[in-house]
């Protein structure tokens, strides 16, 4: 990928996350609803409502109540006498969160016939009232509520036993409510039911209100929301908590306000209270935790033992604790509770105006932190460093976490920090994806090109060793490889400087290309000569070998270049080079402004000493015996004991073999008994050396030695004059 191309995505990348940070909050999928609900429940286990004293109690019937007062279904005369001591107390509203479908099965014609009674005793017990309509007179003068279920689909006829989908009037006898909408129609919203199992008509008729009980809880079936108004078949219906609020008013009204044609419900108006609702008409519920005096039992009720004072002016709901009556709910605050303390809670939270909301502009505000953070982050995350991109992303993760967590603590605010918080991380996460990415692409380049002018095993060393870097040496055995170009200098003068440097360039490229093959460092470049080192700055333990692989490597492609070159008419000389290995120091030396990577002893100067010797002597390569000896398979003979100058102990030195020179040179083993007749100091050596050179005059050390021995040298010992 071309720069430009990393540059382009740079920019685009950033808005990547924010897009779809934006579409989620838009769509609002199920996977996120669960994280957001997750997190609003942690907000309420951490800070429940704190419960305050206010008109709403809950009539238990429980496990005692059924104990003392016998087993659910009570006799609607039961009931009807819990109403009259409610309604005598002074209480404002009674819902009922129960459904009164059937008729009673108690009721004295009902027990005629399921005893089979005849005659007079028969028609006394005919005579006698009627439980349901003894019942709906107790409600006729009681400020009552009856429940409802609504269903999706069709629903059972209780006294046919048809299925069939009921008309509005039929599953509502009475609607004594009406609703008043303030802007668009609010029924596109609102949970959709088609049917309903409603309290008997006379009953429903004699009640002031009718209430559903139905309620929408979310898919990990905890119960979050109250819903105030539903949607059955095509018309609005009131749900049991905002019946019980209307009739506790003596209201007829209910006032729905949408907020627009695209956002749904807004605000419902009961009386004098004003309530937020989400779109669909619920309240979220800010539940408490348990409170014992929330729940009154309904047998001390009828036993008239609860004081008056605790049921004046109440809001009472009469809902059912006990276990065997299967209407329990899970709560945000992980427990399990009745069905009946939704109800209640949700209108306790009415009449203390604490209410948990969402706000119009709450989406506004999570779009705009979207677009913000979102960009901010993913900019921050592929131009600057990794602790300023993760510092960054954690600040404004936390400021919006830490800002949701004070909107519900202090303002009862409930906002979207999921979206918001999984953007940012999605932002620093590909904005660093690609950060890494350039970043590395340039650390490529840059070893690539810096490989150009050090060694690549010296830049890995460098990167995996950083404290490699700092100035200083240590003593390491290395092996030294000293190449020079012999005639360049001659050859710029002969032909044009920019071929010349052409012809260099591709030289020494293929040199050094050869010593990196076999893993060696560049110590340097001077004009036309390479200085090779092996075992620095990675120890290698058959840096000598290596060493002498790569010498004729080299010492073969620059022969082959030479001859190339030679026969296109250009003058290009021959390489020679020096081998030689010991112990040196090795390390950075230099200073603050510029440091050099190099070897320092005597070692080294030895080797481009050996170098220089092939001149005087007439060969290419020169290896030193401290070299050989760590190649047993090496093919060398010797050259002699050399004595450089300047020094005052001789060298023990050879020369290499391979197939030219096998070829071209004396056989081996005739210039190795040549050698050790003049080693030796035997006469017959000069006659020896004299025979190999008039047999094989291409033969540079045959030549040497008889050149040495006809002036009068004995030995193997050569002095060199000249460095």
């Amino acid at each position: 990928m071309k720069s430009t191309s990393l540059k382009h995505l740079g920019a685009f990348l950033p808005i990547i996350p924010v897009v779809l940070g934006l579409a989620l909050l838009l769509t609002d999928p199920l996977p996120l609803q669960a994280l957001r609900h997750n997190l609003f429940d942690q907000y309420q286990r951490w800070h429940p409502r704190e419960y305050t004293e206010v008109p709403v109690r809950i009539i238990d019937i429980d496990e005692e109540s059924l104990a003392r007062v016998g087993q659910w279904p009570w006799p609607r005369t039961r009931l009807a006498e819990l109403v009259d001591k409610l309604n005598a107390a002074g209480v404002a509203a009674i819902g009922f969160d129960v459904v009164l479908a059937e008729a009673d099965s108690t009721s004295p014609r009902a027990m005629a016939a399921l005893w089979s009674l005849r005659g007079a005793l028969r028609s006394a017990l005919e005579n006698l009232p009627d439980h349901d309509q003894v019942l709906a007179q107790s409600l006729s003068g009681a400020p009552v509520v009856l429940g409802f279920i609504v269903q999706r689909g069709k629903t059972q006829d209780s006294a046919t036993g048809d299925h069939a989908t009921a008309t509005p009037a039929a599953m509502l006898p009475a609607r004594p409510f009406r609703y008043i909408s303030s802007g668009e129609q609010p029924g596109r919203w609102l949970h959709r039911f088609d049917s309903a199992i409603s309290a008997r008509p006379e009953l429903a008729k004699a009640a002031q209100g009718n209430g559903a009980l139905s309620f929408v809880p979310d898919g990990d079936g905890v119960l979050r929301r109250v819903p105030l108004v539903l949607q059955l078949a095509g018309e609005p219906v009131p749900t049991l908590v905002a019946e019980t609020l209307r009739v506790a008013q003596g209201e007829r009204n209910y006032v729905l306000k949408t907020q627009g044609s695209d956002i749904g419900l807004e605000e419902l108006r009961i009386g004098q209270f004003r309530i937020p609702t989400t779109a669909e008409g619920e309240i979220w519920v800010h539940y408490s935790r348990e409170v014992a005096s929330r729940y009154l039992p309904a047998w001390k009720v009828l036993a008239e033992t609860i004081p008056g004072a605790m049921l004046d002016g109440q809001l009472v709901v009469i809902g059912s604790s006990a276990e065997g009556l299967m209407d329990l709910r899970f709560s945000p605050l992980g427990r399990i509770m009745p069905g009946v303390e939704a109800h209640a809670q949700a209108l306790e939270q009415i009449l203390s105006g604490h209410i948990l909301q969402r706000p119009g502009w709450a989406r506004s505000v999570e779009s705009i932190a979207i677009i913000v953070g979102g960009l901010a982050i993913g900019f921050l995350a592929i131009r600057a460093s990794a602790l300023t991109a993760a510092g960054t992303t954690l600040i404004l993760l936390s400021v919006v976490l830490l800002g949701g967590w004070y909107g519900f603590r202090e303002h009862a605010l409930l906002l979207n920090t999921v979206t918001p918080a999984l953007t940012f991380a999605s932002a620093f996460v590909l904005g660093s994806l690609l950060h890494h990415f350039i970043s590395e692409r340039e650390q490529r380049r840059i070893r690539d090109v810096f490989s150009r002018y050090v060694s690549p095993n010296r830049v890995r060393y460098l990167v995996d060793h950083p404290e490699a870097m700092e100035l200083g040496g240590c003593r390491q055995e290395c092996s030294f490889v000293f190449t020079d170009l012999a005639g360049f200098t001659t050859l710029m003068e002969t032909i044009d400087p920019g071929e010349a440097v052409s012809l260099l360039n591709a030289y020494l490229d293929q040199m050094i290309g050869i010593a990196f093959r076999h893993e060696g460092t560049l110590d340097r470049i001077v004009g036309d000569a390479v200085a090779i080192m092996f075992s620095a700055p990675v120890p290698q333990a058959d840096h000598r070998s290596r060493a002498l692989a790569c010498a004729l490597e080299m010492d073969a492609f620059a022969s082959d270049y030479a001859a190339e070159l030679n026969a296109r008419g250009v003058a290009f000389g021959e390489t020679r080079l020096g081998i030689h290995s010991g112990e040196v120091t090795v390390g950075n030396f230099g200073g603050s402004t510029i440091a050099d990577y190099r070897a320092l002893g005597d070692p080294v100067n030895t080797a481009a000493r050996l170098e220089g010797v092939n001149k005087q002597i007439g060969t290419r390569i020169c290896v030193s015996e401290a070299t050989l000896s760590g190649c047993p398979e090496a093919l060398a003979r010797p050259i002699g004991r050399l004595l450089l100058k300047g020094k005052s102990q001789a060298l023990q030195v050879f020369e290499p073999l391979d197939g030219a020179r096998l070829r071209k040179y004396a056989p081996l083993e005739e210039y190795r008994a040549a050698y050790r007749l003049m080693a030796n100091e035997v006469p017959t050596a000069a006659a020896a050396f004299r025979d190999l050179a008039m047999h094989y005059p291409d033969d540079p050390l045959a030549a040497l030695h008889h050149r040495r021995l006809a002036e009068g040298s004995r030995g193997d010992l050569v002095v060199l004059t000249e460095k």
